[in-house]
């Protein structure tokens, strides 16, 4: 079921009335009905999915109770390991088998030894590593003595399922979504009422951006090598927005429909494209995965390379990066797109006294303050990360390649298509949250805001028309491939 859907439209107020005003009396019953409706969200697209989340939700809570309630370190280890065994293992299996097989065929092929190509026709199962990724982080956290368990089953399998980020994230941390499930929640309107105008922000990021992007994109990386050096370049400038669109708009649908229900979601983006340099800027982008990656990945890494000081924290940022590229998809063109993150680092780690971490996971609401001399540096932080959009979205490592050297090789023409109904909502995005930076999202206002009231529904209204409006065709979101 996807958020810019019929149904969803549907679904959500179904569920939000009877979670407020049939069900508000017992908390046991308000976690069953979000889990039914999770499960009811989740198996809209295959019901077969189902049977998997719930393995691992079976798995992971007798798991987190039996490393609590052990002692003995060795068989700790042994009970983590389960659980660490069995979702990579169930990941890799739906996400990597082809991939390896092929990259295992090709290898062969490439020295002589002949091989038939054979590949299984596996399904892979929508959000599978966002899933995945939380349930571990809560095994971890407990074997860590970070993290007490919780004895409610349902509790935790709709911690696990809950709709509203499940597919896409954010990878919530059990120490901060899971105990909103064993309190009773209180319907707090400002709290709603914030949670609608950020769905509505989301929608229109992904509606009318991302969603009129796509087909230019699409045409622009299918027939590359026709195109000129500056529609190229047009292209993966387009591409960035279209993935930030479309990735922040789902965040934003995501915590603020979470908001509706009165949870508490950690912020997954914080206006990156206004980064000055590449640390800064995955400390802003998909926070949820970075700071994961950072805390269960690269720290215990850094501290095992440690004995070789700035090439150890080289090294352990490195492998993370690559494997950042890898959990985003079975392809080369992603491990390669993760190696670019890792080289631009270089700089950062060698420049620095200390180097202790590539994302935060801390709750900020201060409004950066910046200086004309930042521009250039913004500008050049985009431009990097744009280049390693084109392996990010190319079909190959020979298309991304291929795409490179036109750019690189040509003089940069005026482009032979221009976008312009989509460059001009993309400028209404930036300059919005450019103004907005500080805030956890673009129509964010306060109690005490000085926009007045007719002001902010004129803003709502406008919005709203321009989806009915200039809405694109429907495209799924970019993130439930991964």
């Amino acid at each position: 079921m996807l958020f810019n859907s019929f149904e969803f439209f549907i679904f959500l107020p179904i569920v939000f009335v009877l979670y407020w005003f049939v069900l508000n009396k017992n908390l046991s019953i308000q976690n069953i009905l979000l889990l039914v409706a999770s499960y009811v969200f989740y198996g809209w697209w295959d019901v077969r999915f189902l049977s998997l989340i719930m393995l691992s939700t079976i798995l992971d809570y007798y798991v987190g109770l039996k490393i609590h309630n052990t002692e003995e370190p060795k068989k700790r280890k042994h009970w983590l390991w389960l659980s660490m065994g069995f979702n990579l293992g169930l990941l890799c299996f739906f996400k990597y088998f082809n991939f390896f097989i092929d990259s295992w065929i090709t290898a062969f092929n490439s020295v002589g030894i002949e091989m038939d190509p054979f590949a299984l026709s596996i399904i892979l199962p929508v959000g599978i590593s966002f899933y995945t990724f939380q349930t571990m982080s809560y095994s971890l956290d407990i074997s860590k003595r970070r993290l007490e368990p919780t004895k409610d089953f349902v509790a935790f399998a709709t911690f696990v399922a809950f709709f509203p980020q499940l597919v896409a994230g954010p990878i919530e941390r059990a120490s901060n979504l899971l105990p909103q499930f064993l309190k009773r929640r209180k319907f707090d309107y400002y709290l709603a009422a914030d949670g609608l105008r950020q769905m509505l922000w989301g929608l229109f990021k992904k509606i009318i951006i991302a969603d009129n992007c796509a087909p230019y994109v699409n045409d622009i990386f299918a027939n590359y090598g026709s195109q000129s050096s500056g529609t190229l370049i047009l292209g993966v400038i387009v591409f960035a927005f279209q993935i930030y669109a479309d990735f922040s708009g789902y965040t934003d649908i995501a915590i603020g429909t979470a908001r509706l229900f009165g949870f508490d979601f950690k912020r997954n983006f914080n206006f990156p494209y206004f980064s000055r340099n590449i640390s800064e800027f995955w400390k802003k982008w998909h926070i949820s995965l970075s700071s994961w990656l950072n805390d269960y990945l690269f720290t215990p890494l850094a501290i095992e390379f440690r004995n070789y000081k700035k090439h150890g924290i080289f090294t352990a940022l490195f492998l993370t990066f690559l494997i950042s590229g890898l959990w985003h998809g079975a392809g080369w063109t992603f491990i390669i797109w993760g190696g670019l993150h890792g080289l631009y680092y270089i700089p950062v780690i060698y420049s620095k006294k200390r180097f202790t971490s590539i994302s935060t996971n801390k709750k900020t609401s201060k409004k950066e303050e910046y200086s004309l001399s930042d521009l250039p540096k913004i500008i050049l932080t985009f431009l990097m990360v744009c280049l390693t959009y084109i392996f990010f979205r190319a079909a190959s490592v020979a298309d991304a390649f291929g795409y490179i050297k036109i750019i690189f090789t040509e003089i940069p023409l005026w482009p032979s298509s221009v976008p312009y109904k989509s460059l001009f909502f993309i400028a209404v995005v930036m300059v919005t949250e450019w103004f907005q930076r500080g805030k956890e999202h673009g129509l964010q206002f306060n109690e005490d805001s000085k926009v007045p009231v007719y002001l902010r529904w004129t803003i709502y209204i406008l919005l709203l028309l321009t989806i009915l409006v200039f809405s694109g065709q429907q495209q799924e979101f970019i993130y439930f491939q991964f």
